[in-house]
């Protein structure tokens, strides 16, 4: 599954994606954390602000998967290390939707790109 050229305009114009990757078991949904979120690419990006120590890090990168919550939709997602070949552009899309903040400094610096995930979207599960 790919997202949609819609889904995407509305992700990247939205400050209010929440993540939930799944718990140890698998099935249940960790508690939703607000994060950061940028599109680059025709891609949804997202970097751990507190590296990756971060509780909602660690699950993502553990289980693979869980569902985001992003400008009024919410979605079953899976996700991947972002790895480091776009960390420039990804960068540069924070740069441009966060510029205002105090806290963009450390969402575009070595620790936070270490703890970068890309999130697809993924058939619900639940889906007959």
């Amino acid at each position: 599954m790919t997202w949609s050229t819609d889904e995407l305009n509305k992700i990247a114009a939205a400050d209010d994606l929440h993540i939930a990757p799944y718990r140890a078991d698998g099935t249940t949904y960790g508690t939703p954390t607000w994060i950061w979120s940028v599109v680059v690419d025709g891609a949804v990006y997202v970097r751990a602000y507190n590296r990756q120590r971060s509780s909602w890090y660690k699950a993502a990168m553990k289980q693979k998967a869980g569902r985001i919550t992003v400008a009024g939709m919410t979605r079953e997602v899976k996700f991947s290390a972002a790895g480091d070949h776009l960390n420039e552009k990804i960068d540069d899309a924070y740069r441009k939707k966060y510029s205002s903040s105090p806290y963009l400094h450390p969402m575009i610096g070595a620790q936070a790109t270490s703890a970068g995930v890309k999130i697809e979207p993924r058939a619900n599960p639940n889906a007959s």
